[in-house]
C-alpha cells in the first residue's frame, strides 16, 4: 500500500453515519454506488484504503478512546479549561447529573465507529463481484485485513459501552443491542481469521511503506489483549468459546519467537517529546501497530490527522518541546508519586512543570490542575516555540498534530505472555523492568500483582491502564480509581471526588449517546447508572 500514511484519505467507496435520521441510517459519499463500485482489484485496494480511513474518523470528533480511557482511570482527571463545559468531569467522575448537557458526549463516536464498521461489512458482502484476476492470495489478505479492522473498532465499543448492536452486513436496520458474548465471539472469529492467513512476514523484511496495515503478528498480539479482557471482565475460561488459554498463550508466543519485533533499547526514544533528536520513529522495532497520521487534515472532509492529541497538551503555554492544547486528561499526581525514582519511565511518560522548571503561569485558566500532564502524547513546538505542524503547512495545531497511536507494542507481549504463564514468563518480566531501570534493574518475582503494577509503569498514557483494571474485577476497579483530593480550579483549591459506588452502579461501562435512544425508537436501551 504506498506510503498508506499519506494516503489514507483516498478513499474509494464509503460509507458514513448521519447525526440525524434514521438509526444507523447511512449515506454514501459518493456518486458511485456499491452495486458498480467493487469490480476490480484496484477498487478492492481503495476500498481496503478506505476501511483503514475509519481508523482516522472513529476519533476526529467527540472524545477519543485513547483520552477517555486515561481520564477513567487513576491515571488522569477530566481536566480542560476552568471556563469550559463539565462533560469530561462527568466521564472521569461517572456522574451523569455532573453535566446534564452532555448526554450526547460519545455521539460523534458512535456514529463514527458504525460509519467505519458499515465500510469494512460493505467490502467483505461484495468481495465475490471483484474479478480477483486469478489472485487468490490477495483476496485473502484484504478479508483477513478488514476483519482485523472490524474486530478492532468492536473491541473498542464493546468495552466502552458493553451493551451494542452487532452488525456483520452492511444494514441500517435498528437492530436491538447484542449480548455481549456475541460481540466478542465475533472479535474472537475476526481475529483468527486474520491471524491464521496474514502472511508471517518479520519486522526487518516487512515493505516500510506498508507501515500501518494490520499483520499477522498484530492480530495475534490483540487477541492476547481481548482474551484477557474478555475473560477478566466477564470471568469466563476462554474467549466466547472460540479460543483457549493455550491458544492465546501460543499466539503471543508465536510473536516473540517469529515476529522479528523487539524491545526499543531506550524507553524514552519510543516518544518524541521525550527524546527530540533520538525518537525511534514511528516505523520501529518495538510498535507492532499503529493508527497512522498525518498533518494534511483539512476541514474540507480530510480526517488523517490526529484531532484528539491536542486535548492532552498544557493548557494554552508552550515550552519547548512542549506544544499548547487543552489541559485535558491532566495526570493524577498519585501516579507520578508511585514511581520508582530509578524508574526512567516517569520522566518519559509525564511532563512535570515544577520538576522540569517550566514556568507554567496560566493555572487560572486550567480546570484540575494537577502541575502534570502526559507527555507520550503532547503536541510539539520546534525552539522557536512555533507549532510544529504549522511548519508542515497544517492549517492549525488542532487537527495537524501527526503522532501516531501506537495501539499495541512489543513490551505488551512480553507482558501478556508472562501474565498468561509463559515457560519464560520471569524473563520477560526482567526484559521490561531492565530496560526501565538500566543500572539500577533489581528482580521481582513473577506473579499477577508484580505484572499488574508494572504494565501500570509501562503503559501511563497509552490508554491501557483502565482496562487493566477492569479486568480485574469491578469492585477492585472502583477501589483503585475512587478518590477524595484537592486540585486547582482556575487556580483555587477545589475538592475533587470520584465515588466507588458511582463506578461500580455503572459496570464500568459508559453511556450511550441519548440521540441513539431517541433515534432508535428505544429500541437501544440505555446501560445501568446513566
Amino acid at each position: 500500500m504506498t506510503n498508506i500514511k499519506i494516503y489514507l484519505f483516498a478513499i474509494g467507496i464509503t460509507a458514513t453515519v448521519a447525526c440525524t435520521g434514521d438509526f444507523l441510517d447511512t449515506e454514501p459519499i459518493t456518486q458511485l454506488t456499491d452495486e458498480n463500485f467493487y469490480r476490480t482489484t484496484d477498487d478492492a485496494y481503495r476500498a481496503l484504503v478506505g476501511n483503514y480511513e475509519g481508523l482516522h474518523m472513529i476519533w476526529a470528533e467527540g472524545v477519543s478512546f485513547p483520552v477517555a480511557s486515561e481520564i477513567l482511570s487513576d491515571n488522569a482527571f477530566g481536566g480542560t479549561g476552568a471556563a469550559d463545559g463539565f462533560g469530561y468531569q462527568m466521564l472521569d467522575e461517572f456522574d451523569r447529573s455532573r453535566s446534564t448537557a452532555d448526554q450526547n458526549l460519545f455521539q460523534a463516536n458512535w456514529a463514527a465507529y458504525y460509519g467505519a464498521v458499515f465500510r469494512c461489512n460493505s467490502f467483505l458482502e461484495r468481495m465475490d463481484q471483484i474479478d480477483w484476476e486469478g489472485n487468490d492470495q490477495l483476496r485473502v489478505t484484504y478479508e483477513a485485513e478488514t476483519r482485523f479492522l472490524r474486530a478492532f473498532l468492536y473491541f473498542d465499543m464493546v468495552r466502552l459501552w458493553g451493551n451494542i448492536p452487532l452488525l456483520t452486513s452492511p444494514s441500517p436496520d435498528n437492530v436491538p443491542q447484542a449480548d455481549p458474548v456475541e460481540v466478542y465471539r465475533a472479535i474472537a472469529e475476526d481475529l483468527q481469521f486474520a491471524a491464521e492467513n496474514l502472511n508471517p512476514v518479520p519486522f526487518a523484511a516487512q515493505v516500510p511503506a506498508e507501515f500501518g496495515r494490520a499483520t499477522k503478528w498484530a492480530a495475534q498480539a490483540l487477541i492476547g489483549r481481548v482474551y484477557l479482557y474478555y475473560t477478566g471482565y466477564y470471568q469466563q475460561v476462554d474467549l466466547a468459546g472460540v479460543i483457549s488459554r493455550d491458544q492465546a498463550m501460543a499466539y503471543l508466543e508465536d510473536v516473540i519467537t517469529n515476529s522479528g519485533h523487539g524491545l526499543v533499547e531506550d524507553f524514552a526514544h519510543l516518544w518524541p517529546a521525550a527524546s527530540l533528536e533520538d525518537y525511534a520513529g514511528e516505523r520501529n522495532l518495538e510498535n507492532i501497530f499503529n493508527i497512522r497520521y498525518t498533518y494534511t487534515s483539512d476541514y474540507d472532509g480530510n480526517t488523517d490527522g490526529n484531532h484528539w492529541m491536542v486535548m492532552l497538551g498544557i493548557r494554552e503555554q508552550s515550552f519547548f518541546p512542549y506544544g499548547r492544547g487543552w489541559g485535558g486528561g491532566t495526570v493524577n499526581p498519585r501516579l507520578y508519586s508511585a514511581y520508582n525514582a530509578n524508574d526512567t519511565r516517569r520522566e518519559a511518560s509525564i511532563i512535570a512543570i515544577q520538576e522540569e522548571g517550566l514556568p507554567f503561569t496560566n493555572q487560572t485558566r486550567q480546570r484540575e490542575y494537577t502541575g502534570y500532564y502526559n507527555k507520550k502524547y503532547s503536541p510539539m513546538v520546534n525552539e522557536e516555540g512555533r507549532d510544529l505542524p504549522l511548519d508542515f503547512g497544517a492549517p492549525n495545531h488542532m487537527i495537524g498534530q501527526f503522532q501516531d497511536y501506537i495501539v499495541i507494542r512489543y513490551a505488551d507481549v512480553l507482558l501478556m505472555a508472562a501474565e498468561l504463564g509463559s515457560g519464560n514468563a520471569q524473563t520477560y518480566l526482567n526484559d521490561v523492568r531492565r530496560r526501565a531501570y538500566g543500572n539500577n534493574f533489581s528482580q521481582v518475582s513473577v506473579n499477577a500483582a508484580n505484572i499488574l503494577a508494572e504494565r501500570r509503569f509501562e503503559f501511563a498514557g497509552e490508554g491501557i491502564r483502565y482496562w487493566d483494571l477492569l479486568r480485574q474485577g469491578i469492585n477492585v476497579a472502583a477501589s483503585t480509581i475512587s478518590e477524595s483530593t484537592t486540585v486547582l480550579n482556575a487556580g483555587a483549591p477545589v475538592a475533587k471526588v470520584i465515588s466507588e459506588g458511582n463506578i461500580i452502579q455503572t459496570n464500568g461501562l459508559q453511556q450511550i449517546p441519548n440521540n441513539q435512544i431517541l433515534l432508535s425508537d428505544r429500541v437501544l436501551q440505555q446501560n445501568p447508572g446513566w
